[in-house]
């Protein structure tokens, strides 16, 4: 089994924009660094899953200045990209890359093809000049960088890449080694442990966080929150707006002024200006920052109001993301059904039973709770609407945990939910990868026949 620390270090980082286009970006940045000259770049291909294809469709660009998806991000990418800050490459974006960047997707130096007989996560970019070529491939996860060739030499080839690309096309449902974590255990034997672990034993790794990981976990805080923060302020004036409306709903009593509403406009706020391509990292949950707002600012919002200790407070963020990550484990990395959701939902409304004292069996209820409300919440891309589902699973997070501290829950076997938490996260999987399997590919049909805007 894993350790608290070792499944912290592999699933709950920093990234910077929606964790999709930072994936290409990285794919095409770690690429650009085996050119003896970067500057000469004729064309970047990059072949994806359908999942990373409909994530990067609409979603902004951080320091982008407004410019959205995959296709602006590989440019990026290949003009300031750097794959030492992992899903912070284009950390050292500057304003005035945009324009070369919007130049080179204008020319058709950038193409972003579909790999549509492949679920999961997969990132082929190739780079190529007039003399020379590299290609870097992501497989399973989005820092997890499984090949890297040269002009036909391949410099680095992980062990298991074939494996996991077979596994990923089957199952949705696998990770391979991350080549960017730290030392230790690996995210796929992570993954892998999380698929077949006991709900239980998830949960009591939440208990063993030392100074270090409460360091950690309270430095996600600061992160997450400085985007809410951002995304209410009179600076940010790009999004949809929710996150500002309640706030502003609140004020003028209109809506009550409640720590689940608190919880919602700040989360919303988060999301919205993350998904404008605020030029603000997020602390991630489980590969997605999305996912990490919702795993964090409810839990650390209650903290606060409560006056909790830093350490009951980090144990509830740890339990958040243990239950994010089982309940994740289930779905796939990606998935038809919207994680912020279902999985960071669970997580949310487990750390918030964490944190008032509740029992692991009340943990359970809340958690069932949630998936019975929400899991069938479908993923239709990462855009300025994810806000809304952001916002309204911290909402469903609190109520989910007040019923269950109050002993309230589902406890027999109802539709998709069981007697055994087991038994019910195996069944919202199999929901997910079966029952839902043709729903990436009918969404991204529907977005590519919008009417313009």
């Amino acid at each position: 089994m894993f350790t608290i620390k070792e499944f912290l270090r592999s699933e709950v980082k920093p990234a910077l924009g929606c964790t999709e286009p930072g994936a290409v970006a990285l794919a095409v940045a770690r690429a650009c660094e085996e050119l003896q000259d970067r500057s000469a770049i004729d064309s970047i291909t990059v072949k994806v899953s359908d999942s990373i294809y409909k994530n990067g469709m609409a979603v902004g660009i951080p320091g982008a200045y407004g410019a959205k998806g995959n296709a602006v991000a590989a440019a990026l990418a290949a003009l300031c990209g750097k794959s030492s800050f992992g899903l912070e490459a284009l950390k050292d974006c500057r304003p005035e890359l945009v324009p070369l960047a919007e130049a080179m997707v204008s020319k058709g130096q950038v193409r972003i093809m579909r790999c549509a007989d492949l679920e999961g996560l997969l990132i082929d970019a190739t780079v190529q000049s007039k003399i020379e070529e590299a290609c870097c491939v992501i497989i399973g996860g989005h820092t997890n960088i499984v090949k890297v060739e040269y002009c036909g030499k391949v410099l680095f080839e992980s062990d298991n890449v074939h494996r996991n690309a077979s596994a990923t096309a089957a199952t949705n449902n696998s990770a391979a080694t991350d080549n960017t974590a730290a030392a230790g255990a690996s995210p796929d034997a992570i993954y892998q442990q999380m698929i077949g672990s006991y709900f239980m034993d998830i949960l009591s790794l939440a208990d063993k966080i030392d100074e270090e990981d409460i360091v950690h976990l309270l430095s996600g805080v600061t992160m997450n929150r400085k985007m809410a923060d951002y995304g209410v302020s009179d600076a940010f004036t790009g999004g949809i707006g929710f996150g500002k409306k309640l706030k502003d709903l609140i004020a003028r009593g209109i809506v009550a002024d409640d720590v689940i509403n608190q919880a919602k406009y700040l989360c919303y706020a988060a999301a919205d200006a993350r998904m404008a391509g605020a030029a603000y990292p997020i602390m991630s949950s489980a590969g997605s920052g999305n996912h990490g707002i919702v795993a964090i600012l409810p839990v650390a919002i209650a903290a606060e109001q409560a006056g909790k200790s830093t350490r009951a407070m980090a144990v509830a963020l740890a339990t958040s993301h243990v239950v994010t990550g089982f309940v994740k484990s289930k779905l796939g990395r990606l998935s038809p059904v919207c994680g912020c959701t279902v999985a960071a939902g669970s997580g949310a409304a487990a750390g918030l039973v964490r944190l008032f004292g509740g029992t692991n069996t009340q943990i359970e209820l809340a958690v069932k709770t949630v998936l019975s409300s929400l899991a069938g919440m479908v993923c239709d891309g990462a855009k300025g609407s994810c806000s809304l589902k952001v916002g309204n699973a911290a909402g469903e997070a609190f109520m989910a945990s007040y019923f269950a501290l109050e002993g309230l829950g589902i406890s027999t076997s109802q539709g998709i939910i069981d007697a055994c938490i087991e038994k019910t996260t195996d069944n919202v999987g199999v929901l997910n990868r079966e029952g839902m399997g043709m729903v990436d590919k009918v969404l991204i049909g529907i977005m590519e026949q919008r009417s313009p805007a």
